[in-house]
């Protein structure tokens, strides 16, 4: 088991393990919500996850049509993880959360079109928009 959690520890996640599906996401939204060039999310089946705490949630409108919401901690202002319409049975968890330096890279790199130009996620397969339709932002 792996545990995710904010800066604070109110909000915490138990995840099954390492994910296979981590992502890296340049979309402008991603970028305001980590206030970083890019956001990377390592997805997990819900059913998987168990969460502790009473995160507020956070709901925009997505690059993919749909809406994300995004759950973040009401002390430390941390966001620990999120869930987009269109991947309703999985749940995106910041791989910082985590705070494991040997968590997996990014396989998918998506929204490069708003990508910083000096950022390059090496190893990862790379999408100007989503990947099909499973992407993060």
């Amino acid at each position: 088991m792996i545990d995710a959690r904010c800066s604070c520890g109110a909000v915490a996640l138990s995840l099954p393990g390492p994910s296979r599906l981590v992502v890296a996401c340049h979309c402008t939204d991603c970028q305001r919500r980590t206030g970083a060039p890019f956001g990377v999310g390592a997805f997990y089946a819900a059913e998987a996850v168990t969460v502790s705490g009473t995160p507020r949630e956070y709901v925009r409108a997505a690059d993919s049509g749909g809406k994300v919401r995004s759950y973040f901690c009401p002390d430390c202002g941390s966001t620990v993880y999120w869930r987009a319409d269109n991947l309703p049975d999985m749940i995106g968890v910041a791989i910082g959360a985590m705070a494991d330096p040997n968590f997996p890279a990014p396989v998918k790199s998506v929204f490069e079109q708003s990508k910083h130009a000096w950022v390059e996620i090496a190893g990862a397969e790379h999408f100007q928009q989503g990947s099909a339709g499973k992407n993060s932002g």
